[in-house]
């Protein structure tokens, strides 16, 4: 029972400290943090999954797709509410390619239930500012 308690009081104070009292960045805030330094490119309709490294969810807005220094920002038509930066992305692939007409299935990372769907609209691909170029 002690251990418990202490364990209990050692999680209070680290979630008190500083670094968790930083506060979390509002859903677009967040997103034009991971832009900054890149321009969009005309829209898509399909991406390859084959050059996907890792996809990002963020909170009701979008799912972020990066493909080497590309990052595809795909603002669903439908059910962005129920996306949650805490779910597991599940996509069905009947092609190589991620296309907005497909639906991702959204799964609670702790359950695996289900906890909802999104239908993908297109995709923009943010690139970064070449500098030298700019010059």
């Amino acid at each position: 029972m002690r251990s418990f308690i202490a364990t209990a009081l050692a999680a209070a104070a680290l979630a008190s400290s500083p670094a968790a009292a930083k506060e979390k960045l509002e859903p677009e805030a967040r997103l034009a943090k991971m832009l900054e330094g890149r321009v969009a490119g005309e829209p898509r309709s399909c991406i390859p999954m084959s050059t996907v490294n890792n996809s990002t969810i963020i909170d009701g807005t979008a799912i972020v797709y990066r493909s080497g220094g590309t990052l595809w920002v795909n603002r669903p038509r439908g059910g962005a509410e129920s996306l949650d930066d805490d779910d597991i992305l599940v996509t069905k692939l009947t092609t190589n390619q991620l296309c907005s007409i497909d639906t991702v299935e959204l799964r609670d990372r702790a359950s695996g239930f289900y906890s909802g769907f999104v239908s993908l609209g297109d995709f923009i691909p943010y690139r970064k500012v070449d500098t030298a170029a700019v010059k």
